[in-house]
């Protein structure tokens, strides 16, 4: 797993720091976008409340793990709650712009903004993680991977999305392989849920059980939240 989960990474972070930065960061905001854009940030926006709506209203005292933070929408509103954030995300860019965009002193004192991979072990323990749209460039058994590092460290619950394998998803993938390279943002990998929940269920055995689990299917944006939660 390290070579192509490595090698991702580092596809991912040169991508999402340098080529697409401006376009994620108009993307998470209140700007103008064209209409296969806005069909992806109203699919955000649900899919967010959703993952919101699973953990608990007042989380004070909480520590939370935001897995691939972006601009850090899910961190803010989890800040909100009164949970103790940390955000980490690969792209420096977008890590910094969302500390630029947090006022309230309050909010800010609330999370520790981390550049870097989200699996480190020195973050320390949570009871929460959320890796919303975070995981979803990855092949399946990296993705299971990525989470079962994680899990050790979670005392309650953890929340993922991935793309689901539906033949919309398919299409699009295969098609975009056959764009030049240098054209090609990177894929994102529609994987069966199924397959998905066996290989993490290889690697953590019977601590955690399967929770909830949502679809939101907005035209260009499609994903399903997964949640697990420890027995």
């Amino acid at each position: 797993m390290e070579t192509a989960y490595q090698t991702r990474r580092a596809e991912l972070q040169t991508y999402f720091d340098e080529t697409a930065s401006a376009t994620w960061q108009k993307l998470t905001s209140n700007a103008p976008v064209s209409g296969i854009r806005a069909t992806v940030r109203a699919g955000r926006e649900a899919m967010h409340a959703e993952v919101l709506s699973w953990l608990p209203e007042d989380m004070t005292g909480l520590r939370v793990l935001d897995a691939g933070c972006g601009t850090g929408t899910f961190a803010v509103a989890a800040a909100r709650r009164g949970a103790e954030v940390i955000a980490i995300d690969i792209a420096r860019s977008l890590v910094e712009t969302a500390a630029e965009r947090i006022l309230d002193p309050v909010i800010r004192n609330r999370i520790t903004w981390r550049v870097g991979d989200m699996t480190r072990e020195d973050l320390g323990a949570f009871d929460h993680v959320v890796a919303m749209d975070s995981i979803i460039h990855y092949e399946a058994p990296d993705m299971a991977a990525m989470v079962a590092r994680i899990l050790p460290r979670i005392r309650r619950s953890a929340i993922f999305t991935y793309a689901p394998r539906t033949p919309l998803l398919t299409a699009m993938h295969a098609a975009g392989k056959f764009f030049p390279r240098s054209d090609r943002a990177p894929a994102i990998v529609p994987v069966s849920g199924k397959r998905l929940m066996r290989l993490m269920s290889e690697h953590t055995g019977a601590s955690w059980a399967a929770g909830r689990n949502h679809r939101v299917n907005s035209t260009f944006y499609i994903s399903e939240a997964r949640e697990v939660v420890r027995r």
